[in-house]
């Protein structure tokens, strides 16, 4: 005789590799067939009086709410999903058929595992998104975003971060940093101590959790900030060479990391370094085009790029800026007199030392050989311009020290300013560059505004 009124032979029901469940209205389990052990992790007995939505992932209740007031109607659900937290706190994908019982005011379902099903598709897709984020992220903050997205349909991932580990300067950094309790860390020396520091150095992924052996915690290092239950890191590596870390970490029990976790994460690990590394590169090549090798100013392209957009500004919000142009006097004879080397040595001083001069919303560019040009960007009055002129002239004519050769030089500098002396960047250019070829040609050493250039045409002219 079959003792349970809702289902005829519970014995038969018992050997099915997928879980028979009768919940009442409110959600309520009635009846569970064997095979939840293997599917939720918990005994038939374990589950009787819990409701259904107390086991599911947060995310997916409200949908499913929807769902079952169609099916308490009078509609059938065949084949629809949701995910369940087992009882080691990891998540199951469960596929569902389910209909009302209206005789018994009961809900029938038939539950399928196809966690592993779910995983194989979500790593393929992982896989394929990270590759296209790689070309399609704008910069590497929008490239970790991505990352952290694609990481959390995977696995459990709202506190993650990105650690880098840049081995010619012994620097571990947080470009990326998400976590309900501390703000991200200031980079820093690669020193042993830390979890993440641990993963960087061995190489080899990292699993704590409350079940880890205490010795194997201690050996690992220390979690900084507040601790996590669980914390799982994997090391990305590009070639053979360590380049950072992947960290997830959990403060709740409800959410447990496990090695499948880790297995998982691993293997979108190598896609991410390579991704990361792709992007470096082309960030790389990017600022190799814009800027000056020698000196690391913007080159004229984005010296140019920089002033047309400031002339915007300009023209819109009726604003002034001057372009002054720069060339050093005697440094061909420097060259001459102490090789190339110096001379790279001392273009590299000057740049450093206009640098000093400016404000950092000002732009210093390097044109050519000895030349340079500043952009002075939202100045109020043309005495601003030549104020910045007067400090550079004293600042560049100091002593430079250079690998045992001592120099000095003087410089020459032409102004215009917008809109006096042009209205685009062709004239401005041009107006500076003849202003500062004036300059050195009356003997170097001081700067000429264009205005001033015009006066002296006009004089010589009558």
């Amino acid at each position: 005789m079959n003792p349970n009124p809702y289902l005829p032979d519970e014995k038969l029901l018992d050997m099915l590799l997928d879980v028979v469940c009768v919940v009442d209205k409110d959600g309520r389990f009635l009846f569970v067939s064997a095979a939840s052990e293997r599917v939720f992790g918990y005994r038939p007995e374990e589950m009787i009086g819990r409701k259904t939505f107390d086991m599911m992932h947060p995310e997916d209740r409200a949908p499913i709410q929807t769902l079952v007031e169609r099916i308490n109607a009078g509609h059938p659900a065949p084949d629809h999903e949701n995910r369940y937290f087992h009882k080691d706190g990891h998540i199951v994908h469960i596929m569902w058929a389910t209909q009302w019982i209206e005789s018994e005011q009961v809900r029938v379902g038939v539950a399928r595992d196809i966690t592993e099903r779910k995983r194989a598709e979500a790593m393929q897709t992982a896989l394929y998104t990270i590759s296209e984020a790689a070309h399609m992220a704008g910069d590497l903050p929008a490239l970790y975003l991505r990352v952290h997205e694609v990481i959390s349909e995977l696995l459990p991932a709202e506190n993650f971060f990105v650690a880098l580990y840049d081995a010619d300067s012994n620097q571990l950094s947080f470009p990326y940093y998400v976590d309900h309790y501390d703000p991200s860390p200031s980079p820093r020396p690669l020193e042993s101590g830390t979890l993440t520091e641990t993963v960087i150095r061995s190489g080899e992924a990292l699993l704590l959790t409350p079940d880890t052996p205490g010795q194997l915690v201690t050996e690992s290092g220390e979690a900084k900030g507040k601790l996590a239950l669980d914390w799982l890191g994997v090391p990305l590596i590009s070639d053979t060479e360590t380049v950072g870390a992947l960290v997830v970490q959990s403060y709740s029990g409800e959410v447990r990391y496990t090695e499948r976790d880790k297995e998982l994460l691993q293997f979108v690990s190598g896609q991410i370094a390579a991704a990361i590394e792709r992007k470096n590169t082309h960030t790389r090549l990017e600022y190799l085009a814009q800027h000056d090798l020698l000196t690391e100013l913007p080159n004229r392209a984005l010296f140019l790029d920089r002033l047309q957009s400031a002339l915007k500004r300009a023209q819109r919000d009726s604003l002034q800026l001057a372009v002054v142009y720069l060339d050093l006097d005697r440094f061909k004879q420097i060259n001459d007199t102490h090789g190339h080397s110096t001379g790279d040595n001392l273009l590299w001083e000057v740049a450093q030392r206009l640098r000093q001069c400016v404000r950092q919303s000002d732009t210093i560019g390097r044109i050519g050989g000895d030349e340079f040009a500043i952009l002075l960007d939202g100045i109020s009055k043309q005495e601003d311009a030549t104020v910045v002129a007067e400090k550079i002239l004293v600042t560049l004519s100091e002593p430079y020290y250079l690998a045992g050769v001592t120099v000095t030089t003087t410089s020459s500098l032409g102004i215009a300013v917008y809109p006096e002396h042009g209205l685009d960047d062709g004239q401005l250019v041009r107006h500076a560059d003849e202003a500062m070829y004036a300059a050195k040609r009356s003997g170097g050493n001081h700067y000429i505004l264009v205005s001033e250039l015009a006066n002296k045409v006009g004089t010589q002219q009558r």
